[in-house]
Order: C-alpha cells, then sequence, then structure tokens
C-alpha cells in the first residue's frame, strides 16, 4: 500500500511539473514590455475593461490577421479602446496566431487595470490605448528599446560603412511597401569574413514617408548605444529594427534583398575585368580558372588556421589577470593599483583580528600602510565569476566618482586569483551598526539623523544627475551607508550599480540584485528598474531612520505587519508620532513627521508617484511646499497577506485605495 501511495505520488508531482512546465513554454516572457500610466487606469467590470477584452478577443479570429497586421477599435465614446497587432512576415500564419494569442494573455497579465500597454515578443508585438494610435508614427524615446549583441566588430569603420548601406537598401525597400505590409530583409558581406543579416519593419498605416522617418530615428539611437557591436535589436510601437552576423530570419518566407559590400571593401580587384581577351584552347583556359582560384583559397586557409594556432597559444599563455587589467585601463591610472605585498602587510595577512565583516562576495579588513593612512580592503572570493563582475564593475564606475557622500575607492589589486578593492577607512562603520542597536542608536539624535537623510539624498542626487555618468545604485540600504568620524554618510557597495542613458526612463534586467525589502515592487516582480527604484530604497532608509525599526514585519498587537505598511497606517490614522523612535527626545518633531511624509511619497507602489530626488531635496530644504498625500506604499499588507513576486496586484485606482478612503486621507493629520 505504501510503495502503490508514493508512486501515485510521484505521479501526481510528474504531471503537474508537466503541466507548470507546458504553461511556461506556452506563455513565454516578453522580449520588452510597458504598462503605461499616463492615460490612466480602468476598473473591474468597468466599461473599457469590457470593451478591451472584447477586442482582445476577436483579434486572432478576424481574418485581417491572415497578413500579419491588425488594427480595430471598440466603442466610440470615452471608453473607447484601440489595438493594434503586428507580426513579422517572415513567420507563418500559425506561428503568427500563436504569438498573437500568447500576447493577449501575457500583457493583460502583466499590465492589469493599465488602460495603455504594448508588449513585443522577438516575432509580433500587440498595443492596445483608449489615445488615438492609428496613423501615427509614435517615436518617443521613452517607448524604445536596444538590446546590444555583447560582441564587439574589429572593423569598426568598414562594418558600419556596410551596415549603413544595407539599412538604407531596406529601409526604402519596407517603406514603399502597401497597407498590408511594410518589411524588408537583407544582407551584405562585411569585414573579416562576416555577413551581415538585418529586418525592418514598419506598421503598416503608416505613409513611406512615416515609416522611413521612424527607421530612420531608431537607427541614429542604436549607433549612439550600441555603436561597435555585431548585432542590435530595437523595437518601437511604430517601427523595429535587427541586424545580427548571422541569418535569424527564414529567408524561405520573404524576399531577401542581398547589397553589394561598397567597392572599397573589396580586398581585391577583380581576377578578369570585362575588356579581357581571353586566348588559348577551352583545357587552358580552364587550368588558368583552377590555378587562379584554388591556389588563392589554399593560402588564405594556411593563414587562417596559422592564425588561429597562435592566437590560441597566445591565450593559453596569457594571465587572466592581465586580460582584466586591460579592460580597467581606460578609467584607472596606473598609481590606482597597489600590490599583494603592500595589501598583505597592511592587513596582517588578512588576520582574522583585522576583519570588519563579511557580505556575499568577499570580507573586509581594516588596513594600515606605513605611513598611518588608514584603508578598508575588500578581498572578494576568489573563482567567482559574479565576484569578477562586481570588481570590474565598482572600479570602472567608482573610480570616475567624486563627491563627499560617496565612499572613495584608492585603488585595488589584481594578482593572480586575488581581487581586492581599497577604500578609504571609516571609523563608524555603517548605518545598521547605530540604527538597529537599542544603545548605539542613542547616540543618534534627530539632527544627525537629518544629516544622515539629506547626505544619502545628496549622494544619490549626484549619481542621478549630476554626475558625468547616470548611476543606478540598485542596492541601496543601511549596511551599504557607511559614516565617518563626523557622522557624515557615504554610499558605498557599487558592485551591482548599473550605468543610465541620460534619455532611458526603465531598463530591464535578467537578473534581479539587491535586498528584499528596500527593492522596488516593479524591479521585484517586473525585473525593471529606473531612478524610481533608488527612490523607493531611499524612502525604506528614511522610515527606519526615524523608527529605529527594520524594514522587516513588526508584531504589533493586533496583527504582523511590515515597516511600509504600519507607517502608512500610523499616517492614514493620524498617529504619525507614535512611529517615531522613542530615543529621539529632542528636535522638532513637525521636521520629522515631514520627512515621516517624505518617506511615505518615495515609497509608493506607483513609479511615477514617486518623487525625483531632486524634489526630495527641494521638500527636505522647504518650510512652505505643500506635500501631496501618499498613496499605499509597494506590497502593502492588508489582513496579513502581504504582496509578493508570486501575488496579484491590488487593483489600482490613483492611488491604490478607495473613493472613500482617498477623502479621509487628504484630511488625515500628521
Amino acid at each position: 500500500m505504501v510503495a502503490i501511495g508514493s508512486s501515485r505520488l510521484l505521479f501526481f508531482l510528474f504531471c503537474a511539473l508537466v503541466h507548470v512546465v507546458t504553461f511556461t513554454i506556452s506563455q513565454p516572457d516578453f522580449f520588452y514590455h510597458l504598462c503605461l500610466s499616463e492615460n490612466g487606469n480602468y476598473t473591474t467590470n468597468s466599461t473599457y475593461q469590457a470593451n478591451l477584452n472584447s477586442l482582445l478577443s476577436s483579434i486572432s479570429s478576424n481574418s485581417e490577421i491572415n497578413y500579419g497586421f491588425y488594427n480595430f477599435s471598440a466603442d466610440q465614446g470615452p471608453d473607447k479602446v484601440n489595438a493594434i497587432a503586428l507580426c513579422r512576415e517572415d513567420i507563418n500564419l500559425d506561428v503568427c496566431r500563436s504569438c498573437i494569442n500568447d500576447s493577449i494573455s501575457k500583457l493583460t497579465q502583466l499590465c492589469p487595470y493599465r488602460k495603455e500597454a504594448i508588449g513585443w515578443y522577438d516575432t509580433c508585438m500587440l498595443r492596445y490605448s483608449n489615445r488615438d494610435i492609428f496613423h501615427i508614427m509614435d517615436d518617443k524615446i521613452s517607448l524604445r528599446y536596444y538590446l546590444c549583441n555583447p560582441n564587439n566588430v574589429s572593423s569598426l569603420d568598414q562594418f558600419n560603412q556596410v551596415l549603413e548601406t544595407l539599412l538604407d537598401g531596406l529601409k526604402s525597400k519596407a517603406a514603399s511597401g502597401d497597407s498590408l505590409g511594410k518589411f524588408a530583409v537583407g544582407y551584405a558581406s562585411a569585414p573579416d569574413f562576416k555577413t551581415i543579416y538585418a529586418l525592418v519593419q514598419c506598421t503598416p498605416d503608416l505613409s513611406e514617408q512615416e515609416c522611413k522617418d521612424c527607421l530612420v530615428s531608431i537607427t541614429g539611437g542604436f549607433f549612439k548605444r550600441c555603436n561597435g557591436k555585431e548585432g542590435v535589436r530595437v523595437v518601437s510601437p511604430s517601427c523595429i529594427l535587427r541586424f545580427e552576423t548571422f541569418r535569424f530570419y527564414d529567408p524561405a518566407t520573404v524576399d531577401e534583398l542581398p547589397v553589394p559590400s561598397p567597392p572599397s571593401l573589396l580586398s581585391s580587384p577583380p581576377l578578369l575585368s570585362n575588356n579581357t581577351t581571353i586566348k588559348g584552347n577551352g583545357d587552358n583556359f580552364s587550368q588558368t580558372v583552377i590555378i587562379a582560384t584554388v591556389v588563392p583559397a589554399l593560402v588564405l586557409m594556411i593563414f587562417t588556421i596559422s592564425t588561429c594556432i597562435f592566437c590560441r597559444k597566445r591565450n593559453l599563455k596569457e594571465n587572466i589577470t592581465e586580460s582584466i587589467r586591460h579592460c580597467l585601463a581606460p578609467f584607472v591610472k596606473e598609481s590606482f593599483e597597489f600590490d599583494i605585498g603592500t595589501i598583505r602587510a597592511a592587513t596582517e595577512n588578512f588576520s582574522e583580528a583585522k576583519k570588519l565583516g563579511q557580505g556575499g562576495f568577499g570580507a573586509v579588513y581594516k588596513g594600515t600602510l606605513p605611513d598611518g593612512q588608514q584603508l578598508a580592503v575588500k578581498r572578494l572570493f576568489m573563482n567567482s565569476k559574479q565576484g569578477e563582475v562586481e570588481f570590474k564593475n565598482e572600479v570602472t564606475l567608482v573610480a570616475r566618482l567624486q563627491h563627499r557622500n560617496l565612499v572613495k575607492l584608492l585603488g585595488f589589486c589584481l594578482e593572480r586569483k586575488e581581487r581586492i578593492l581599497v577604500y578609504e577607512f571609516l571609523p563608524n562603520s555603517s548605518l545598521d551598526h547605530f540604527i538597529f542597536d537599542p544603545i548605539k542608536r542613542e547616540d543618534l539624535d534627530w539632527e544627525r539623523r537629518y544629516k544622515i537623510i539629506e547626505g544619502i539624498a545628496r549622494g544619490l542626487l549626484y549619481l542621478h544627475e549630476d554626475s558625468r555618468l547616470r548611476i543606478i545604485h540598485r542596492d541601496l540600504k543601511a549596511s551599504n551607508i557607511l559614516l565617518d568620524s563626523e557622522m557624515n554618510p557615504k554610499i558605498s557597495d557599487f558592485g551591482t550599480a548599473r550605468l543610465f542613458e541620460m534619455d532611458q526612463t526603465h531598463i530591464i534586467t535578467n537578473r534581479v540584485v539587491g535586498t528584499l525589502g528596500y527593492m522596488a515592487p516593479e524591479y521585484v516582480i517586473h525585473r525593471h528598474f529606473s531612478v524610481k527604484s533608488d527612490v523607493f530604497s531611499f524612502g525604506v532608509l528614511v522610515l527606519e531612520l526615524l523608527s529605529g525599526q527594520k524594514r522587516s514585519c513588526l508584531d504589533t498587537e493586533e496583527e504582523i505587519e511590515c515597516l511600509l505598511t504600519h507607517a502608512w497606517k500610523k499616517w492614514y490614522e493620524g498617529t504619525a508620532s507614535n512611529l517615531i523612535d522613542p530615543t529621539l527626545k529632542e528636535g522638532s518633531r513637525n521636521e520629522m513627521l515631514k520627512c515621516l511624509h517624505i518617506g511615505l511619497l518615495c515609497v509608493q507602489e506607483s513609479i511615477s508617484d514617486r518623487p525625483t530626488i531632486a524634489s526630495v531635496i527641494y521638500m527636505l530644504n522647504s518650510n512652505s511646499v505643500t506635500l501631496p498625500a501618499p498613496a499605499k506604499p509597494g506590497f502593502f499588507m492588508q489582513s496579513s497577506v502581504i504582496l509578493n513576486a508570486s501575488s496579484s496586484p491590488i487593483e489600482p485606482n490613483s492611488t491604490g485605495s478607495t473613493e472613500s478612503d482617498q477623502r479621509r486621507i487628504a484630511t488625515a493629520p500628521l
């Protein structure tokens, strides 16, 4: 009986696993998607939702989808919904229908209650909106997405010359299409024995000129972001473009446009010109052609094999450390590098007595140089690929950043397998050692806490707007805020930070890194991060500084609540003063409550509702500004159930609460 029961259990688990895998395969992730909030949300059982559902359900069965393009509207009043579905023309009808059906299911799942959303798979796009989108070329930079191939080209100017010629031909061909399709694919020979394959497409409702303008615009964008890469994918609401050095489309279903390479790229003149007079009999001519063809080919093959053997031996001999050092060379000065002997002497050979702490990628030691200068030495774990990434990221970013509220990187050490970062030593360790310690917390009076809040904000402002780079930290938390001898805060640990284009609104990542509780909901759930993700983390820090409590859940008399929920409820009930750390016996109560209000604004669930860090600094320094009422925070905990990555989002309206709640919130006293 036990064996039979076990077998049935195993069979049941197997079936469940098959079901999960099947569902996962049938519902793949979008290549990119946007849930747009500018045009508002709809509510459950509203007319807009009914129109949207009706419109989406009709798309896959409509005859127009046979051409790979569909555009239609539902209703004509204020609840009108417009939709566009577009497939790549190199895929067959069954694949197109399947892609569109997946898009309908996925987009409404990822963007619940949004009146406007766009989703791109590799082979199709779905878009719906409550505004006019037909016959309109939508070319906003904020709606584009660029994905660069990681491989670099070796002959940049020649490669770009071929690429531009190829794309010019494809743009013209696609733009000249009709109302059923504006699509083109083609290829051209590039330097280094490579071939460039490219694809362009516009929504067929655009005019010829609008299609050209859209393709020209996104082409200029990828030359700024991905110049020198072997491939790129660009998507926008009105047109798409992709090129690679491999054929990624089906040439059997479409007409390929072969584009000759520019004459300047021909490696040698033709063997025979048009005016050449061929003399002799047929056998001699055949032998001549064979010799002229085979001999150069053999020479080329021998040369290629020899080059490969030479490069392989050279790569095997080359030390990996030199490779990393070469990578870092453009960003750091030679004097920036420490030798391992100096580091070992400074830390007494990484003595346990000198150990200050340990994180996910390595341990930190206190070091002292012969001249008395003190150091903080971060020794990354050996043989860690992720540690290599963190190391390069930290050196290349922090070496170029200088601000009083950012920790200063003094140098690094690269010897054999050692990866070491050397920072200025800050005697008061990190903020978490004070704020969460019941004894040390008393040393943080309100004046110091306010200075820490303002200092963190100014450090973030430098990262987001004022430095020559635009950087998102992604792991802002109490343990990454270091304190100097005068308790001035310095943001540290840039191993997971990311560079951000000035005109980008957000980035999608395949790997979510950071600390739960500090990460914004859109980052945890949808893998989107932006400057507003750092603002969310900053808001959590402010609430921790005010309350002296960790971001994790609090066991109150009534129920278990997390800090964000607890703080918002106290503000809503008009008892926000009860949240303030009881050790703060002196200081301006109004200033504390204003900071609490600002913290709640920073942790709102809606990205657009959160202030920028520049606005936060203005709020902190102004005594006359009127702060808006904060909506519910991200991961709001209601009835002892907290939303997480697997939970359904709260049914939203403009504030995430009911109308009566909004009226009460707007008048709730601090």
